[in-house]
Order: structure tokens, then sequence, then C-alpha cells
């Protein structure tokens, strides 16, 4: 059985309301013709967009998730979003433990392991991010680190809970307008030690859980990303944020997928 591919985007803190739905309503209409058996697409837009976007946009075709969320269901949390006000919203998925609420914001593995389980409990897919920095890639130990981020992410997850996980490769060092994209080899070599990790905390479950790859993926290097083995999709920033050059890049990889190993 051919495997699904895995397109998504982050949106961060770009696009209001308006531009949110009109980009959404457009990545559909673009793409309403590739079978969802074939790929699962998502989109990660800002809070304030959420209640707009999952009124307006067609959910068979694209999954929407929130970029953030505290584990507490209720309290004194200035400023933070429950998960019960985001299940109010119908989201399909949440995102735990970004590079930039890690190094911004200071999050702990901890902390994104009270997320993920809150996030399992209540009934949202949970896209755990890990990437290590350039200082500790220097000092060749990304495996360490990435196997820490998913030992401590993961912590006292029930392994019948693994069909709603989803893991995103994300090096700090190839994030962001002055990141420096992975090369193919230097992602598959990670995606294997992401994929021999959940293994040894999931068991044969964690065989199934889908990893990302995330870090400057453009139409230059989106197709050599799809076609390493262990690397499931591709979690596209800045070039996804217009819906027709997203298409394009899906397309494009999805071909090369094919071409590759066969439709």
């Amino acid at each position: 059985m051919k495997k699904k591919l895995y397109f998504g985007s982050n949106l961060k803190m770009y696009k209001n309301i308006q531009d949110t739905v009109s980009y959404l309503q457009d990545l559909v209409s673009l793409t309403k013709d590739i079978s969802r058996d074939e790929i699962e697409l998502f989109i990660i837009p800002s809070y304030t967009t959420l209640e707009s976007a999952t009124k307006n946009v067609d959910r068979s075709f694209v999954k929407l998730g929130a970029q953030n969320m505290c584990w507490e269901e209720q309290g004194q949390f200035t400023g933070e979003i429950s998960p019960l006000m985001l299940k109010e919203l119908g989201l399909d998925l949440v995102m735990i433990g970004h590079s930039e609420r890690r190094h911004v914001f200071g999050e702990t593995d901890a902390e994104e392991n009270l997320k993920v389980k809150a996030a399992l409990s209540h009934g949202f897919t949970a896209l755990l991010c890990i990437g290590e920095t350039a200082q500790e890639k220097n000092f060749g130990i990304s495996p360490e680190v990435l196997r820490t981020q998913l030992k401590v992410g993961f912590h006292d997850v029930d392994p019948s809970l693994a069909p709603r996980i989803w893991v995103a490769y994300e090096p700090v060092w190839s994030i962001g307008v002055n990141g420096t994209p992975a090369s193919a080899d230097y992602a598959e070599e990670m995606h294997k030690v992401i994929k021999g990790c959940l293994l040894e905390i999931f068991g044969d479950a964690g065989a199934d859980i889908p990893v990302l790859y995330g870090g400057s993926v453009n139409p230059g290097n989106a197709n050599e990303l799809i076609v390493q083995p262990s690397i499931d999709g591709l979690f596209t920033g800045r070039a996804a944020w217009q819906a027709d050059k997203f298409d394009r890049l899906i397309r494009d990889a999805k071909k090369t997928f094919e071409d590759t190993y066969g439709k």
C-alpha cells in the first residue's frame, strides 16, 4: 500500500481573517481534484482567524489546527488558550513545541509533554515539533537532542493514541528568513533517528506515525526531500503562503514521489 503524503503550513503571525479565509478557499479550490486518500493537507493559522476559517472552508479537503495550546482546561492563565476553547471551534489538530515556542518563549520539553497529553485527551491530533539548534548540530549531538525531545514529549502517552500523533522535524538553524535548508541526506539521517525512537516509545504503533520535514522547504528542494524513504511529508513555510505556489509545490512533489515509487 502506497503511503499517504502530508503537506502543511504554519502561517505564524501572518495573514488577517480575510486573507486567511481567501487563502484557504483558494488552496482547497486548487487542490480538490487530488484525492485525500493520497495526501493529507493541513494549515495552522493564527488564533484570531480560526473561527472564520472553520466556518468558511470545506474541511473535508483541509485540516485546520492551532499554533499552541495551554495544558489546562481553565484557570488563571492570562493570554493562554484552553483546549476546551479550541474544541469549541472543532479544530483537527494542535501544533506543540514549535522552535519559536521553545526558543523565543522558553517552553521546556516537560511543558510540551503536558500539552501533548492535553491535546490527545481532548481528541485532537498532536503535532509535536522537534529540532536541534546550530550549536547542538556543531557539537554532533543532534540525534541525542531529538531523542530527548521525543522521549520527554511523549512520556507516559499510551501507544493506543499513536494514530493521532504526528511529528515535524524542523532543525532550528533551517527555519525562518535566514534559515539554511538541511540537505536531503541529513534530513533523511535525522528522520531515521526519529522513526527509530518512535518505535522505542510506542512499539509497533510507532511505525505508522508520520514524520514530516520542515525548514526552508521550497520548490528547489521539495522533490528531493519527499522521495527520502523516512520522510512522510513536508511542513512548508513561506513557500506555501500563496495558494497557487503551494499547489504547484504539492503537485510537483507528489509526481516526483510517484515517478520514484510508482503510483
